[in-house]
């Protein structure tokens, strides 16, 4: 599919730093993009530099002025990274405690094309709350982004600076326009 809407969402963790990587991708491919923050992943991104690429503003918060956009705007995919331990956990049990968990709760709610890539430890990930929540997302629908069928497996502890920088940003951008383009398929009676 060429073309689209992706609706990005970034949690606190080191590569939202990087989350421009996967703008500029979208963008090559002719996809509109906007970024929202968990409270936290707003002080990981460069607010300034991603409203110019995006010709959106970044959202972390609710609606403030009278004039602001109410609504989300209709995405075609959304992606989720990176996804930290605490949001993943979050976002299996529907908790819409502040403005992105919100957003992402009514974008999965209007079955648009998910793909949450995490960036957690290998000790968080073994953890059983952790697991569950994997599982609970991939039987919603969601595409989790981990695991060796992915290329995409939990860092060591400590080790989080390191894996930054192979964050898979094209993959994920990938795998949501596989979904949206099975979406589009689907909902258009050519599936």
């Amino acid at each position: 599919m060429s073309g689209g809407h992706l609706q990005i969402v970034v949690c606190a963790a080191g590569p939202a730093a990087d989350v421009t990587q996967l703008i500029n991708t979208a963008q090559k491919h002719s996809w509109t993009t906007a970024v929202t923050a968990t409270p936290n992943g707003i002080d990981f991104i460069d607010v300034p530099a991603i409203e110019e690429l995006t010709g959106a503003p970044a959202r972390s918060s609710y609606r403030q002025a009278p004039g602001d956009r109410r609504s989300l705007p209709a995405a075609d995919a959304l992606v989720i990274a990176p996804a930290t331990y605490n949001s993943i956990n979050k976002i299996a049990l529907g908790l819409a405690d502040n403005y992105a968990m919100t957003s992402v709760a009514e974008l999965i709610g209007r079955q648009v094309p998910t793909v949450i890539v995490p960036f957690v430890n290998a000790a968080l990930a073994a953890r059983s709350p952790f697991r569950h929540a994997v599982a609970s997302l991939r039987d919603e629908g969601i595409h989790v982004l981990l695991g060796p069928e992915d290329g995409w497996e939990p860092h060591p502890p400590g080790s989080g600076k390191d894996r930054q920088c192979a964050f898979p940003w094209t993959t994920a951008f990938e795998a949501a326009t596989q979904l949206a383009n099975a979406d589009r398929s689907a909902t258009s009676g050519h599936g």
